[in-house]
């Protein structure tokens, strides 16, 4: 993305315009808060947590939220578990044949190490598979489709290649799994495998386990492949809550579910079909790092059974719900959340964010034990279902969502932690303070703070030609506010986000472990994570004081702390992206007229591989945007205004000034929500971030008319520049009576 000059100086500038520094009793309270954050106490909550297979329905899933539940009430919250009942598939078999010659049975459980003490106690595990796939039994011919991608169809197609009632073969990597099934769904294919190439987490990138972190040949990568781009959460309940009793659609009804069978492999696997298979050798951009030669396939060298069949009964979720009520405004809210559910043993992903935050709570109980309260209600939720569709928190909040409109002020998100840097991403309004709350904690490792650690960072990256957006380089290098990343989706933030309106932060460190891995393998251990991804938790307590920080300076201050002036320039800054995008797509399509008409696609193919010509595509005409460019700049005029007014009398505003602001703030982010809806999934409402439909956990920003302009749903594009437009001056109307009430 790129920023004004003049608009970073302005943003530079208004520094301390909103959000003052704590004062002297809150830096106290937040100091005494420190002193209760423990790594050892994170270390011996995680060994028992990671101790045994903890996927929804498994016995110790259940016993961790009991767990976590009676730690929440003997440090004095007021807690709970609620529970849903919702569909979430399990396997009863799963079966992959190597047919032709000699059959070679492949998949199957991973193998435990030695060094790994709970990979070899997989009573109660499960065998690797993919959540919502389409149960079948077929035998075909497999082609290799890359990432299974669009661009990859494309590019098999020019080939003279197609995958209609073949088995596809597709690596991890360039988008999120449930594309890869759902892709090669669309385009005719009987069945999906996907592996992990080590280019993309194994022997390419580290030593592999147990003497590096990397993933070893026969790990394999689970997950879901529900098609979470159209909604998450229980696909039978869409838009309201699976509570008992809930009525479910038919699962032939259910559109996120998958129709073809689906198996993750590992290289090991993967290794023994490619060197079977015939067919073209690949793009340059097929290749991975195995030491084979790639080839295409469906070539009819091979062929494989693929057969999944799969328990599809209601099982049940335990979401554990811990308030602290706030004593001057207990129906406003800051609701804090990790997931406590895993693959398999989940100790980094999430177990190692679940124990951060259940040290948080432990430093609040005990803040609360010397006579503090907090002035907003605090909410703390460890969320059951995460990792098969956001399951728990998506239900949770339908179930609850007027209430959490009316009274939500955010929602602060954590997942998996690690070694490193801070990442953030979220709400734009609340980027001052993620940066002000990253000044005050000390980076472990090099004694610098958080913040001065990953300016450094984004300059040295810079200067060593690795990928660095230009506009945190901006910022890193004038010594300002490292700018949040927008939300895509893959974590709890989405439903309280995308669906309610309610602005949210994800917050986490990593970069220098090896957690990529173990990523939802039987190697997501206690023992991978203590060795090589933070060991001693020591990121993990920095992680407790980062979050503890933005969930106190929150509940506590007067106003929130907002700042409206950075979300202003995120947006124009999104706006100029889609400009961009306007022209570039324009000037490619009159190089690919040029192209074809003078016959140069067919003159540069080599005739013994030949390359057909890409298809002609209409011109990309001229999308209206001045509806969209005439919003961006009053939300940028009313922002400014609100900003400087509150930094001029905000302070000092009387009891009854103060509660009429608040009032006028509480859920000003609705105002962005579109109510019809995203083009095709209706459930995204938001007009600035949703989850890409081809990128999954990626975020894309404006998406109804960038989404629509990428894949040449030209009349949507102005359908939705007009809508974007209209949401964006709601908010701007918000604020200008905010900034009314202020005087």
């Amino acid at each position: 993305m790129t920023f004004r000059t003049l608009a970073l100086a302005a943003l530079l500038a208004s520094s301390a315009m909103v959000s003052a520094q704590v004062s002297p009793q809150h830096a106290a309270r937040e100091k005494t808060f420190d002193a209760s954050i423990s790594s050892a106490d994170q270390m011996a909550w995680l060994k028992q947590m990671a101790s045994a297979p903890n996927h929804v329905g498994a016995p110790h899933n259940k016993a961790n939220a009991e767990f976590i539940l009676a730690r929440f009430k003997a440090w004095g919250w007021d807690a709970k578990i609620e529970e849903f009942e919702v569909l979430y598939p399990t396997p009863i078999s799963t079966t992959l044949e190597l047919l032709g010659g000699t059959p070679v049975t492949l998949g199957g459980q991973e193998p435990g190490i030695l060094e790994d003490s709970t990979s070899n106690n997989l009573a109660g595990a499960l065998p690797p598979y993919v959540a919502f796939q389409g149960d079948g039994d077929v035998t075909a011919d497999v082609v290799y489709v890359n990432y299974g991608l669009p661009a990859d169809y494309a590019a098999l197609a020019r080939r003279g290649i197609s995958v209609k009632g073949k088995i596809v073969l597709a690596r991890y990597g360039g988008g999120w799994r449930g594309l890869k099934p759902k892709l090669a769904q669309e385009q005719g294919a009987a069945g999906c495998l996907i592996y992990s190439d080590p280019a993309n987490d194994g022997y390419a990138t580290a030593a592999t386990y147990p003497d590096g972190g990397a993933r070893p040949p026969a790990g394999v990568q689970r997950g879901s492949v529900a098609d979470m781009t159209t909604y998450p959460g229980d696909p039978t309940t869409p838009g309201y809550g699976s509570v008992k009793g809930a009525r479910h659609l038919a699962r032939k009804d259910a559109v996120t579910i998958l129709k073809i069978p689906t198996l993750p492999i590992s290289y090991a696997d993967a290794t023994k079909i490619f060197a079977r298979m015939g067919g073209p050798i690949v793009p340059d951009g097929f290749r991975g790092a195995l030491p084979i030669t790639y080839r295409t396939g469906g070539d009819g060298k091979v062929r494989l059974r693929l057969a999944v069949k799969s328990d599809w009964s209601l099982k049940p979720l335990y979401n554990v719900i811990a308030t602290m009520k706030g004593k001057d405004r207990p129906d406003e809210w800051v609701v804090r959340g990790n997931h406590h559910d895993g693959w398999v043993f989940g100790a980094a992903d999430p177990l190692s964010g679940d124990v951060a935050m259940l040290s948080e709570a432990k430093a609040l109980g005990e803040l609360a034990k010397t006579g503090w309260r907090p002035s907003r209600t605090i909410v703390y939720a460890s969320w059951d279902g995460e990792e098969p569709m956001l399951l728990g928190s998506t239900e949770w909040a339908e179930t609850h969502m007027a209430e959490l409109q009316k009274k939500a002020v955010i929602y602060i998100n954590t997942d998996g932690n690690g070694r490193g840097f801070l990442g953030a991403e979220g709400s734009h309004q609340y980027q001052h303070l993620v940066n002000q709350v990253a000044g005050d904690v000390t980076d472990p490792q090099t004694g610098a703070s958080v913040l001065d650690r990953g300016r450094a960072k984004v300059r040295a990256d810079a200067f060593d030609g690795g990928r660095t957006d230009e506009n945190d380089l901006k910022a890193a290098e004038a010594g300002g506010d490292l700018p949040l990343g927008p939300l895509g989706s893959g974590s709890d933030y989405s439903s309280f986000l995308q669906h309610l309106g309610v602005p949210s932060l994800n917050l986490g460190f990593g970069g220098e472990g090896e957690s990529n891995g173990s990523y939802h393998s039987i190697y997501d251990s206690y023992d991978h994570f203590v060795r090589f991804d933070d060991p001693g938790l020591v990121y993990g307590a920095v992680l407790s004081k980062v979050v503890g920080r933005v969930v106190l300076r929150i509940a506590d201050a007067d106003t929130p702390p907002v700042r409206f002036g950075d979300l202003a320039t995120t947006v124009r800054s999104y706006l100029g992206e889609v400009k961009t995008l306007v022209d570039t797509r324009r000037k490619q399509d009159d190089k690919r007229a040029a192209l074809l008409g003078g016959n140069a696609f067919t003159l540069a193919s080599d005739p013994k591989a030949p390359v057909a010509a890409p298809l002609p595509e209409a011109p990309t005409p001229v999308i209206e945007l001045a509806a969209l460019e005439n919003a961006v700049g009053k939300l940028e005029a009313s922002a400014k205004a609100y900003d400087a007014a509150y930094a001029a009398k905000g302070a000092a505003l009387d009891t009854a000034k103060r509660a009429r602001l608040n009032a006028a703030l509480m859920g000003i982010d609705q105002a962005l929500l579109i109510p019809e809806g995203l083009p095709g999934r209706d459930w995204y409402r938001h007009s600035l971030y949703a989850p890409g439909r081809f990128t999954g956990y990626g975020a894309k920003t404006l998406p109804g008319v960038r989404e629509a302009v990428e894949e040449r749903r030209f009349a949507d594009a102005n359908l939705y520049a007009s809508r974007t437009a209209a949401a964006i001056e709601r908010l701007a109307a918000r604020l200008d009576a905010a900034a009314k009430i202020i005087g």
